[in-house]
């Protein structure tokens, strides 16, 4: 028999390369001479790098800065067929924070590392993955990183972090790096602003207080007054608004992440070569089911709900 092991991971426990390796173990100490594949997946927010560098892609090393400005190396994934693949929470995620900084944590990183995919000469698209992430920024770090400025009243720049947003004024995106094909990946379908938005569902879990939430709404909606764009689309609340910043100034496209991660790494070719699928995920509930016909997704996999805005 030839089985595909497919699973997403089990946040909080073991990510899923790990899962699909035990769950070989385990079937092959109980019937060794079927044929196994290990095939790990992701929702398009954390493990996606890993899911896919499973798959057939290349790491590249960057040296970049953490959500609280501190230097760290991190990675990005080339594949064979020019995809570039950014995790922001390889730069950008909640667990690079000793402590949370609901007000200062920045995308920044993420940016640096989105500069050196779009700067690579074999790139001929991008792919970020967004979720995990410690910050409400609208994604004005990774921006800035990109070659925007964000200026106050008085014309200096802004703070960083999402609390710096309050005082936005103008946006320069004059000298934005060319993003050429940009896909964004988002695991969540909440808005930007709003009750089920990207500070009020989110910001909590990033260490934000009711006082902080209030500020981070209000800075969010401050920058969607000066950018412009559709804040109230769906998804453009993931990691903390990032998805609306990118999708307005850098014209990124966001999609679901759960199908087009099982789509590059070859999940349909894979599902054609076997007899019997295992799949699974750290807690199967209504978020497993709530993409509009995407797969179950990691959202899920939580253990409880967890900070993938």
């Amino acid at each position: 028999m030839r089985v595909l092991i497919a699973p997403d991971s089990f946040k909080g426990t073991i990510d899923a390369a790990g899962a699909a390796e035990a769950i070989a173990a385990g079937w092959r100490a109980v019937r060794p001479h079927d044929e196994l594949r290990c095939l790990p997946l992701a929702d398009g927010g954390e493990g996606t790098l890993a899911a896919l560098t499973t798959a057939g892609a290349e790491l590249v090393p960057a040296r970049v800065l953490d959500p609280a400005g501190r230097a760290i190396d991190a990675h990005w994934a080339l594949k064979r067929d020019g995809t570039a693949v950014v995790e922001l929470a390889a730069a950008a995620g909640l667990p690079l924070l000793g402590e949370r900084a609901p007000l200062t944590a920045s995308t920044f990183g993420f940016g640096q590392l989105l500069r050196a995919a779009a700067g690579h000469p074999g790139t001929r698209r991008i792919v970020a993955a967004l979720g995990g992430s410690a910050t409400t920024d609208g994604g004005a770090g990774a921006l800035t990183a990109l070659g925007a400025m964000f200026r106050t009243t008085e014309g200096i720049p802004i703070a960083s972090g999402g609390g710096g947003l309050t005082t936005i004024a103008s946006a320069d995106l004059s000298a934005l790096v060319p993003p050429g094909d940009v896909v964004c990946l988002v695991d969540v379908d909440t808005p930007l602003l709003g009750p089920t938005g990207a500070a009020h569902r989110f910001a909590p879990q990033k260490g934000a207080n009711a006082d902080d939430v209030v500020l981070l709404e209000a800075g969010l909606a401050r920058f969607a007054d000066v950018l412009g764009g559709d804040r109230d689309a769906p998804g453009t609340g993931a990691a903390g608004g990032t998805a609306f910043g990118l999708a307005t100034a850098w014209g990124a496209r966001l999609v679901p992440g759960a199908r087009f991660v099982a789509d590059l790494a070859g999940l349909p070719a894979a599902l054609g070569w076997a007899d019997l699928l295992i799949t699974g995920e750290g807690r199967l509930d209504e978020q497993s089911w709530s993409r509009g016909g995407d797969s179950p997704r990691g959202g899920g996999s939580r253990p409880r709900p967890g900070p993938h805005g």
